[in-house]
């Protein structure tokens, strides 16, 4: 029987997970060779640290059986990924607060500041 805690986890990682495919679309539509290039980083990392925070939360608490079906879009990457970084922040309080597990999401947070930071600042 899945817990409130787990029903947290798998909509942030599901959430985390959906936003690679996003960015990658964008990251295939943009005409911005800056963009096209910090979207490519954000797609290609943030699924493997989706994937150690799954195991690490999984490995601590309990396998998640069942994923959100929800799938979010967006064709502005500034937009989406600052709608990311507010997702992220809220969550943040709701999910374990073992240190591997907010170092992990720690890493989540930089990497989508860091990608805004490209997008918003380098041509």
């Amino acid at each position: 029987m899945m817990t409130a805690m787990d029903d947290e986890a798998a909509e942030f990682i599901a959430a985390l997970l959906h936003s690679s495919t996003v960015a990658h679309f964008m990251h295939l539509s943009t005409d911005s060779f800056s963009a096209h290039k910090a979207l490519g980083r954000y797609y290609t990392r943030i699924v493997d640290l989706v994937d150690n925070f799954a195991e690490a939360y999984q490995g601590r608490y309990s396998k998640i059986k069942k994923y959100p079906d929800e799938y979010h879009s967006g064709t502005d990457p500034v937009k989406y990924l600052k709608s990311i970084q507010k997702f992220v922040d809220e969550s943040r309080q709701d999910l374990p607060q073992d240190s591997e597990i907010q170092n992990i999401i720690d890493e989540i947070s930089q990497l989508i500041s860091s990608t805004l930071y490209k997008l918003k600042f380098l041509d």
